[in-house]
């Protein structure tokens, strides 16, 4: 399915970017100057401390993973979180009462069909579908040896869905495109050699336009009326697309990041393509600092009501004539970050969201537009329970600061509430990938540190995605003890020049490519950090990224090329001059340089990082009587996913940040919570010296 929520009501015209109003979200403009951080630190430190919140309070998956509202904005779709399922619920926009569809479903996406009768709910394994009166549709496997996975909502037809399905095709496959409605008529739209990532369709419900990956490279193309392909853009490596829409005039709305002219190129924004080939950027970023995240539609003209902005501060911006409407809606909630959705038919309710960092639990409304009211719902007692109050929890800064060679590197600031962050611990989290980055908004392990007193710094280095291919592709492929890493102590340095945090309290966590820079930040700058904390960490990143192309789960596959991403990246294993210098610079070389103390979790069937590379780095400390401590969870994947094993990630890792860098005893483990660390622990350290057997295996 397009993750680009669409949504919205009546737009004539594609607006210019002059005609926008932002509804500026979260915590205001970046703090790029020591006086704006000072200011910052003093409204931070003058709250009242929160009190600490058990653990549980950060675990918790969302009480509504997915909530909608119809084309005609008659109602609100909302899936219920239900123990070990779902509920699927309706909310007439009308004021009646909520009343339950299904009680109970694997679902964790809804679509509404585009005359909103329907509704496509989204499992693991199968796709359903059922009316708003209640009655069952068509029920279609997902997976499986057709590789059948939903596309997107069909915008053309009533109630149809779009499906991809592999076929076999003498020697090889082809990749269908098949339209289904909610009785299960079947009408195969395409047959193509190639995997096609994503279609536009015109009113007559014909693909009229199409992305299609070419082996080492996506295109885009316009599909002629015989079936056959122009090519409209040719995209470079890490260069993405979404059709939005095929408008009445013959030009494509798209979102992406192609190269152009103008401060906007390699940024993902709005694009329009004309029927003659001429790309026009509808929006990006006023602040020229960070991509598009989101892209709303009005479901019957199919034209962009608002877009969003998340990877330093968040801001929504109403297109033409809706900037009013956001505007309106800003001032209900200043200093959020707002997502909208609207229906069709001019003056019904727009569905908002709010959502903050100090949220765990996005909050819901629909706002008038006739009158300009908001009324909340979805806020009983059932789904409102145990979510921490936004005073417990730490405001999320977006900051900005200059590296040494000069480049400015985005990131984001967590201050406990109440603290003096001056004699406060300070963490650096670094993010998994490297292919990703830090957003505004709530983060589990970031409230957990903070609730626990640490000052946590969260940078999203060079190489980050979320800032255009430009700032992505500033590492140049120096992700060893080199700039990427830089990046992270110049960050954590600046902090304390500005007095936040204690010098000689700093800890650095990750995962994946964090669990990686955790290592690095032991072994290379050990007089910075003094403990650390990584998760499923290749501790040989050039072996790991040989090891992920020939036998992980990520390699060459039909819809995409990962060699193809790191060559581009700089980071092919497979390359030997790329390997030889990843592998010099790695903690698995210089584990003799690597003495603080350090936990490592990690999962044992893990297809991303190999847990023989895991074990083998921590033996090689062993040998030489290095403080290290391996937790493995049997079975488990690159992250947990369970409740239990879960827990003990936090668990563990607030022990050894607290034995090391100080600060409040841990709520003690639960029965079923110190079992599982007594089997897990394959290699215990003093720090956890009470969870286990005197002789750790």
């Amino acid at each position: 399915m397009n993750n680009r929520r669409l949504a919205g009501m009546v737009l004539a015209l594609l607006m210019p970017a002059c005609l926008v109003n932002p509804a500026h979200a979260i915590d205001g403009a970046a703090v790029t100057t020591a006086t704006e951080l000072r200011a910052a630190v003093a409204s931070q430190r003058a709250l009242p401390r929160a009190a600490p919140l058990p653990r549980a309070a950060f675990l918790e998956s969302g009480a509504l993973p997915e909530v909608q509202l119809s084309p005609t904005g008659d109602a609100v779709a909302a899936l219920r979180e239900q123990g070990d399922s779902r509920s699927l619920w309706l909310l007439p926009t009308g004021g009646e009462p909520a009343r339950v569809l299904v009680g109970r479903t694997q679902a964790s996406q809804l679509a509404w069909s585009r005359d909103s009768h329907w509704l496509f709910l989204r499992a693991a394994r199968a796709l359903s579908s059922v009316s708003t009166q209640g009655r069952a549709g068509v029920r279609v496997p997902l997976g499986g040896v057709e590789r059948r996975q939903l596309m997107k909502v069909d915008p053309s037809q009533p109630a149809a869905v779009l499906l991809r399905e592999r076929v076999a095709a003498g020697g090889g496959e082809h990749w269908r495109i098949v339209r289904m409605d909610v009785a299960g008529r079947r009408s195969v739209l395409r047959e193509d050699p190639r995997w096609v990532h994503d279609v536009a369709l015109d009113a007559a419900g014909r693909i009229v336009a199409l992305a299609r990956f070419e082996g080492n490279h996506d295109a885009l193309y316009r599909v002629q009326a015989d079936g056959s392909l122009r090519e409209l853009l040719r995209l470079r490596p890490m260069e993405r697309i979404n059709l939005q829409a095929a408008l009445p005039d013959g030009s494509l709305l798209l979102d992406g990041n192609p190269a152009g002219a103008g401060a906007e190129a390699g940024f993902r924004r709005l694009l329009r393509l004309s029927a003659d080939g001429r790309l026009q950027t509808l929006h990006a970023d006023p602040r020229h600092e960070a991509d598009l995240d989101e892209v709303v539609l009005d479901p019957r003209t199919l034209q962009p009501l608002a877009v969003s902005y998340r990877s330093t501060v968040a801001a929504t911006y109403g297109l033409g004539a809706t900037a009013a409407i956001v505007s309106a809606i800003e001032k209900h909630l200043p200093g959020r970050d707002i997502a909208v959705q609207a229906g069709s038919a001019p003056g019904t309710p727009w569905l908002v969201s709010e959502r903050a960092a100090t949220l765990r639990e996005p909050r819901w409304y629909l706002f008038d537009p006739r009158h300009g009211s908001l009324r909340r719902i979805l806020d009983d007692a059932v789904l409102t329970a145990n979510v921490p109050a936004p005073a417990q929890l730490a405001r999320k800064i977006a900051v900005s600061y200059l590296a040494s060679d000069g480049m400015r590197v985005h990131g984001f600031l967590l201050l406990p509430p109440g603290v003096d962050p001056a004699h406060a611990p300070l963490i650096a989290q670094v993010h998994g990938g490297p292919i990703n980055h830090f957003r505004a908004g709530y983060d589990g392990v970031a409230q957990f540190l903070a609730n626990r007193g640490y000052v946590v710094f969260q940078s999203n280095f060079r190489g980050s995605t979320g800032h255009g291919l430009a700032y992505t592709f500033a590492s140049n492929g120096d992700y060893g003890n080199g700039r990427v890493q830089q990046d992270i102590v110049e960050g954590v340095r600046w902090l304390l020049a500005q007095g936040i945090g204690d010098k000689d309290r700093v800890g650095i966590v990750g995962h994946s490519f964090g669990g990686y820079s955790a290592l690095l930040g032991l072994t290379f700058q050990p007089d910075l950090f003094k403990v650390g904390v990584a998760g499923s960490p290749p501790a040989d990143l050039g072996w790991g990224m040989r090891w992920l192309l020939a036998a992980g789960e990520q390699g060459d596959l039909p819809d995409r090329s990962l060699k193809q991403t790191l060559r581009a990246l700089l980071l092919d294993g497979s390359d030997p001059a790329t390997f030889a210098r990843l592998h010099a610079q790695s903690p698995q070389v210089n584990v003799a340089r690597m003495r603080r103390p350090l936990l490592i979790m990690a999962g044992g069937a893990d297809r991303t990082v190999a847990l023989r590379s895991v074990t083998d780095y921590v033996a090689r400390l062993k040998r030489l009587q290095r403080p290290v401590s391996l937790l493995v969870e049997p079975g488990g994947g690159h992250s947990p996913v369970d409740p239990i094993p879960r827990e003990a990630y936090l668990f563990a890792m607030e022990v050894m940040l607290q034995k090391h860098l100080g600060g409040a005893t841990p709520e003690p483990p639960s029965p079923r919570l110190r079992a599982y660390l007594r089997a897990n622990l394959r290699l215990a350290g003093p720090e956890f010296a009470g969870l286990v057997a005197p002789s750790p295996r």
